[in-house]
Parts: structure tokens; sequence; C-alpha cells
């Protein structure tokens, strides 16, 4: 039966994961850097967590993660406009990828970790979309049929996969798919 955690080891390795992946990236941690930069055994890292993953993981969790903010103006699609240039841009930093990819492979190993993960992470951003929605289908600027939450998903999974590629949304890109989703939720009877 493994030994109760050290909080404060336990704190040492979460933080080496954190530096490690700012660093270096997610592919470049290892445990036996972890080991060496939290001074704690390799035995006890795997004694805690069963991977790298998992270590990220709760990394994750407990950290302070930043989370782009949803402007609020008169003009939804400057809004979104502005939403997708600061997710690609913050999906084009090579710590992003690294995040993205990691994210896969913890959710792919261990779901209920996957799904807290994202919660913790998407969670903000579709809380922040969804209201945003219903500002605008009050002014008339969105159908009141729109699942907020469906094209919540959305954002989140073309943020997702620009985070993956490690690509940025160029400007005629992000304007493309602007104007696809307004076509797609726009309220075609506003005067």
């Amino acid at each position: 039966m493994p030994r109760p955690r050290s909080e404060k080891a336990r704190q040492s390795v979460l933080a080496a994961m954190r530096a490690a992946l700012a660093a270096d990236g997610y592919a470049a941690v290892t445990i036996e850097g972890l080991a060496a930069e939290a001074e704690v055994s390799k035995q006890t890292i795997y004694r805690w967590w069963p991977s790298k993953a998992a270590i990220l993981g709760e990394a994750l969790l407990e950290g302070a993660l930043p989370v782009a903010s949803l402007p609020v103006t008169s003009d939804l699609a400057a809004d979104l406009r502005a939403w997708f240039s600061a997710m690609s841009a913050q999906a084009e930093r090579g710590a992003s990828v690294e995040v993205a990819r990691a994210l896969i492979a913890v959710t792919a190993t261990d779901a209920e970790l996957g799904a807290a993960l994202n919660e913790r992470l998407a969670g903000p951003i579709i809380e922040q979309i969804v209201a945003r929605l219903a500002v605008a289908q009050e002014a008339g600027e969105v159908r009141v049929d729109v699942d907020a939450a469906a094209v919540a998903d959305q954002f989140i999974a073309m943020s997702s996969y620009a985070a993956l590629l490690g690509r940025e949304m160029d400007e005629e890109r992000v304007d493309a798919v602007v104007d696809v989703l307004m076509r797609g939720i726009g309220n075609a009877h506003r005067e």
C-alpha cells in the first residue's frame, strides 16, 4: 500500500512539472528531470502518479490558468473576432501546443481526470460565450432558438484544434469563421 504523499514534496513535483512545461515543453519532460527538480526519487513519483500525463493533469487542475476574456460590446461579430484572435495568439505559443497534446494523453489514460480538466479549462470559456450569446439574443442579434452551449462547444473545438496544430488563425481565417458563424446564428429578420 502506498504511503501518504508528503504535501510539500507533492507540490514540488507539480511545480517542477509546470516549470518544465513552460521552459521546454511537455515532450521534453521526464520523470527523472521532475524527480531531480523536486528532490524526490523516481520511485516516489511513480508511487504517486502512473504517468507524466497524470502529473500534468494534476498540475493543471491546481495551477493558475490564464483565460482569454470575451469582450462585450454592441457588436457580437467584433467580439467574436477579438476572442478568436486572442485565443489563436495563445495557441501559437509552444507551451499551448504541448498542453493541448498532453491533455489528449491525459484524457485518453484517465477519463475522470480528463473530464475534470475539461471543466477547469473549458468551463469558464463556455460560460462567457453562453452569457455573451444571451446578450446578443436579447438584443435581437442572434435567433432565440440558437443553442448557445453548442456554439460554445464549437469555439472550444476550433481553438483546441488550432492549439493542437500550433498554428495561429490569421485575420482572414478568423473573419471567415465568424462570418459563417454569424450567418448560422444571426437573426435574419433583425431591423
